[in-house]
């Protein structure tokens, strides 16, 4: 682990695993719900939706203005930057930390993710609360099921041909591969369609197809097919890169339990399966709040800005308990990543050259 992260308590991860008797999570709960801090932020995010609106709103009026020249291209990187602020909001209502009824928070989630980014909010919330119940569980998290890239090294050894080599590069493909995930996303959440109930497939369905067709008119309205070919490859590309940016420093690289070992009791299986980024305003804007990230696995629903005033109570009880407490920078955060990507395919190395070496 790199000295610029901090890690409190005295234990290594592995010998902090059996707990004792009793709650090591109640008392923290308690203490969390007696500052308020599980009460819903409806003026904060009011806010937010607001602004979030308006910025998305002037990008689409510069689009129609400026009409069919190269520098509407200028405009891409500000529609994926405010894409993923739309994609966070999608992600906090998924949570319930919008509003305080169902409905309210699923209404807010199909048009911040099917209308505006052309991602089902059913198949993203399927996902996520499968991941947050079982954060880096090899069987049950989906987010470390072995695809286009692996996270052990049981994983790795499974491997052939193409995929093989894809094991073997992880570590440098993996933010080019971001750069496919704004498509990636949308493909999933129309293939996610079969799944749904009938009466979710249509007002899921319907909405993915208006963005589609809205994205579409938009940019052959406004621009040549070739510029507006080329704004939606640059947008899509940079929306995945942003979302890669956000959720690659979360929990690659941390714990990941013993499918055959002692199941850690909520308070073990967050954080030590979490990790913090540090920094201030600006990183809490540009992460989406997620570089909290062990105070959300721990507390979902907490509303968003709430989340770094819970951060001194978490890492004092994770003190308290002899729980190791991780954060550390940015930089540092994909640097742990990625290193981890790199020696879950080290196994493979030895065998690949010598192939090289005989074909």
């Amino acid at each position: 682990m790199s000295q610029t992260t901090a890690v409190v308590g005295a234990h290594d991860p592995g010998d902090a695993v059996p707990a004792p008797p009793g709650s090591e999570f109640a008392p923290l709960l308690r203490t969390v719900k007696s500052r308020g801090l599980l009460e819903r932020r409806r003026a904060w995010y009011a806010l937010c939706l607001s602004v979030n609106a308006l910025a998305l709103a002037g990008i689409v009026t510069g689009i129609v203005l400026i009409g069919d020249s190269w520098t509407t291209l200028l405009l891409a990187p500000l529609l994926a930057v405010f894409g993923a602020r739309t994609a966070f909001i999608g992600h906090d209502a998924g949570h319930s930390q919008i509003a305080g009824g169902k409905t309210a928070n699923r209404l807010i989630g199909l048009i911040h993710g099917n209308l505006l980014l052309g991602m089902s909010y059913s198949w993203w919330n399927d996902k996520h609360n499968r991941h947050h119940a079982n954060p880096n569980h090899i069987d049950k998290d989906p987010d470390v099921v072995a695809d286009i890239l692996v996270f052990t090294g049981e994983q790795a050894k499974h491997r052939s041909g193409f995929r093989r080599w894809l094991t073997l590069n992880q570590a440098w493909l993996f933010f080019p591969l971001t750069l496919l995930e704004g498509v990636a996303l949308k493909v999933h959440g129309f293939q996610d369609l079969r799944r749904q109930p009938r009466r979710d497939r249509t007002v899921e369905g319907a909405l993915l197809v208006g963005h589609v067709a809205a994205y579409a008119t938009l940019l052959l309205t406004s621009m040549s097919p070739g510029k507006a070919l080329a704004f939606a490859a640059l947008h899509q590309a940079l929306f995945g890169l942003h979302l890669g940016l956000a959720f690659a420093p979360n929990h690659k690289g941390m714990e990941m339990p013993d499918p055959n070992g002692e199941r850690w009791g909520h308070l073990r299986r967050q954080v030590l399966t979490s990790r913090n980024i540090r920094g201030g305003p600006l990183t809490d804007w540009f992460l989406g709040g997620l570089n909290y990230q062990v105070e959300h696995h721990l507390f979902p629903s907490m509303p968003r800005p709430n989340l770094r005033l819970a951060q001194p109570l978490v890492r004092a009880h994770c003190e308290d308990v002899g729980i190791p407490y991780v954060e550390t920078g940015l930089v540092d955060s994909y640097r742990q990543a990625l290193r981890h990507l790199h020696e879950v395919g080290e196994p493979l190395r030895p065998e690949w050259t010598e192939r090289r070496r005989s074909g």
